[in-house]
């Protein structure tokens, strides 16, 4: 056929993919292109029902043979094979015997498989770019990559000094990859054996391939060294089993199923020698690869295929990965390819390594994680709380601070008040380092209260009345306050009058704990997490920048002083001169008073965790909301599904927010917007002056695309947890990006960076779960549990 160069390409993929007929037609098509008078392309095409990869060497071999002879105007006379594939057949069948005899050799390798392939993980964790679809359909691409000649000569030899193959160096290089992206310790992937175990059926052109499970234990970070020698162990008693054909030993075993993956494994690797050029006589001839037509339905195959150089020492490695593009970007697989060779590379380099050690980010990679996307610098003002309150009160003396019910203060009204309770609350031992607790129903007085604190320079413990009794004095004996305020306290029995608190009064600087707010405690108790003024202050003025509030504002205030959301809900809208609208006690759980009130006192600004979000979105009255303005989501994971219902009902931008109590409430920050087939919402960027690291469980960045533990470190860290030296100790450990003595906060959240450098979080590392935007330690309920006469044992599943 005559073809023009820029035609063969097509040309050679529409042969390739053309399906056969095999009713009608034969199972090997020849096709010969004519790119010009001196230049042609043969292409051939076997069926694998005809024969396998093996199969294209003794057909190679016998092309070439026919050819010199018709050259020489004889026909081909090939020398006649001891072996027919119909005896190769008939000698299987009796070698393995049959299933139903136990002491058959086919008995034995099914016994072999079961054992070795109990408990098999149903699907490995790999850095998709997609979740898996349960559609059934696949679409498949491929990428190159190539493998040094210096690399490929160290592997070689490390194959030879370590008695093992080149294959198993390959396994090695590629299992250790999978758990280092999080894949687990216990890998399983698969291989073509060629099944020619007797060297009478090398020439033979047939269907041998059978297809083996390797599973490799990678648990306790090995060596190199230490690696191999599980690998060739396990290899060798496979190979020695490889009989049983694959799709048998898939009925045996009968695993769980799936329309969207293969079963016992995902991955495939095979290593293929290089292939000899043919030797057609008065031609020069060579064998050129063609773009390969992926058909197999892997997640990832990956093909390795020797070179050597004209003295035949190692030239090379290329390498093609088949991947579904329903699964993976090329990009993500470009980024698997890299980290591979780079494993591969420090194998060679140095066997007695551990696999936990090697590098997989190369320099450029690692600045973009460590920090391009942390590049959050920022100048704040070296100030606290009160004195950003007083400032804001001096711009607007008599635009309305606080509503609650029919109560309302300016913010001349609201500074005298909290000022002249800041007197008596100083008089009473209130100050700097000192912790005062409030436990008080929510209302303007609240308001008035945790103001007064922070005047006097002290930090306010808040805690909720409704609390039970245990609790609460759990919490007051742990934090020992020099106060504490409840509704029948003396300074609250007559208003106060008198003069203010003046600030030159009280040494309160940024460093200063502004707030205690308790969490969940994995010690089986609640621990105090004391947050500066400093720090709160970066936050409020990270919001004010990236949102906006103004006089027209009006913020709802229902979260329970003791979640800290409730600091930016109290704090942010008087800093920035809009109106604080306090909630009814209790009223933040009531989805229909929350619609009615949000309406009817046209709040621009609320928060919802996601859980109480759903029921809100149900709510009829959540579709009548003109005046909102923002609409701000955090503390639990929100579903893509919600957020989208939540955009349509409402109709306003949506924000979904992340940070844990420790690093002052929120660290990072992203706007919905409905991204077609999104299946999770990220959490956005980091804040000012703050950096987010995702991290291996050696404190090593993890490229993008790879989960691991999210840890926090910056201007919002707190300063620890209240009399608890050796939890802080554990929790704020040294940042190795930072300057010396920075440290970074380990959330015990999973996350992963996305290709845009968005975050999103995974789930948790530990057991913590969150109800209603509460953390909650299950050991917390089982220590709670045994503490009742009648429990022995507790146990508390998320």
């Amino acid at each position: 056929t005559g073809t023009t160069e820029t035609e063969l390409a097509e040309r050679l993929a529409l042969a390739a993919g053309r399906a056969f007929d095999l009713a009608d037609e034969l199972p090997l098509w020849a096709h010969l292109f004519a790119v010009s008078a001196d230049d042609h392309v043969l292409m051939l095409v076997l069926h694998h029902i005809a024969g396998d990869g093996w199969s294209m060497g003794p057909l190679t071999r016998d092309l070439t043979d026919a050819y010199a002879a018709r050259l020489d105007g004889r026909r081909p006379r090939w020398t006649e094979l001891p072996v027919q594939y119909a005896d190769y057949a008939l000698w299987q069948r009796e070698l393995l015997g049959r299933e139903d005899e136990p002491d058959s050799l086919i008995s034995e390798q099914i016994a072999f498989w079961r054992e070795t392939l109990a408990d098999l993980p149903e699907d490995l964790r790999l850095p998709y770019s997609r979740p898996r679809s349960t559609s059934g359909e696949y679409h498949g691409s491929t990428f190159s990559f190539r493998i040094g000649a210096e690399t490929h000569r160290r592997l070689a030899a490390l194959a030879n000094d370590s008695g093992t193959s080149l294959y198993m160096v390959s396994q090695a290089g590629l299992t250790a990859l999978l758990t280092r992206l999080g894949s687990g310790t216990d890998i399983p992937i698969g291989t073509p054996v060629a099944g020619r175990t007797d060297q009478a059926l090398d020439e033979l052109i047939g269907v041998f391939l059978n297809t083996l499970v390797l599973r490799t234990d990678t648990s306790g970070n090995p060596t190199w060294h230490e690696l191999l020698g599980r690998i060739s162990e396990t290899n060798l008693n496979a190979y020695a089993n490889q009989d049983l054909p694959f799709e048998r030993l898939v009925e045996i075993l009968n695993p769980s199923r799936s329309n969207g993956r293969l079963p016992l494994f995902q991955i495939l690797l095979s290593l293929h020698g290089a292939t000899p050029e043919p030797a057609f006589p008065g031609l020069v001839a060579r064998g050129e690869a063609l773009d390969r037509i992926v058909q197999n339905k892997f997640d990832l195959a990956i093909h390795l295929r020797e070179a050597f150089d004209e003295d035949g020492a190692p030239a090379g490695l290329d390498g093609m990965v088949e991947y579904s593009t329903d699964l993976f970007d090329e990009a993500a697989v470009e980024q698997l390819s890299d980290h591979l060779v780079r494993l591969l590379s420090a194998m060679a380099t140095d066997p007695g390594q551990r696999i936990g050690a090697a590098e997989l980010l190369d320099p450029a990679g690692r600045e973009r994680v460590v920090a391009t996307w942390n590049n959050t610098a920022h100048e704040v003002p070296r100030t606290t709380l009160p004195e950003l309150f007083a400032a804001q009160a001096a711009r607007t003396p008599d635009r309305t601070a606080v509503e609650f019910e029919d109560t309302s203060l300016t913010y001349s009204q609201l500074d005298l008040r909290a000022g002249r309770l800041a007197r008596l609350l100083a008089e009473h031992g209130a100050g700097p380092e000192q912790c005062v607790a409030v436990v008080l129903p929510r209302s303007e007085a609240l308001v008035v209260t945790l103001l007064a604190v922070l005047k006097t320079g002290a930090a306010y413990l808040p805690i909720d009345p409704g609390y039970p009794a245990e609790r609460i004095q759990y919490l007051l004996d742990d934090a020992r306050p020099v106060l504490t305020l409840t509704e029948d306290h003396p300074v609250f029995g007559v208003e106060p009058a008198g003069p203010v608190l003046g600030r030159d009064e009280v040494a309160c600087v940024p460093e200063h704990p502004a707030y205690v707010i308790y969490t969940s405690g994995s010690t089986g108790r609640p621990k105090g997490v004391v947050v500066s003024h400093a720090s709160i202050v970066n936050r409020l003025l990270w919001m004010q920048d990236r949102y906006g509030l103004d006089e027209t504002d009006r913020v709802l205030q229902k979260t329970p002083a003791g979640f800290d959301v409730s600091v930016w809900e109290f704090f942010w809208p008087l800093i920035t001169g809009a109106t604080l609208l306090v909630a009814k006690p209790d009223g933040h759980k009531d989805p229909a008073y929350l619609a009615e009130l949000i309406r009817e006192q046209r709040v621009t600004t609320a928060h919802f965790v996601p859980s109480m979000l759903a029921a809100f979105v149900a709510e009829p009255g959540a579709a009548r909301l003109p005046d909102l303005r923002r609409l701000i989501s955090s503390g639990e994971a929100l579903p893509v599904e919600l957020a989208q219902r939540a955009r349509a009902t409402i109709g306003v931008p949506m924000h979904n927010l992340y940070g844990p109590t420790e690093a002052s409430v929120d660290v990072s920050a992203w706007e919905y917007r409905d991204e077609p087939g999104a299946v999770s919402v990220p959490i956005g960027r980091p804040v000012w002056n703050t950096a987010l690291y995702v991290l291996d469980a050696a404190l090593r960045p993890a490229p993008a695309g790879v989960v691991g533990e999210l840890y926090v470190a910056g201007a919002q860290l707190a300063r620890g947890y209240l009399r608890r030296p050796a939890l802080t100790a554990e929790r704020f450990v040294a940042c190795p990006f930072g300057e010396a003595g920075e440290r970074m906060y380990r959330t015990g959240d999973l996350a992963i960076w996305r290709a845009d450098g968005q975050l999103e979080f995974v789930g948790r590392a530990d057991d913590q779960v969150k109800v209603r935007g509460f953390r909650v330690e299950p050991v917390e309920i089982e220590a709670a549990l045994a503490r009742h006469d009648g429990v022995a044992q507790a146990a508390v599943v998320p």
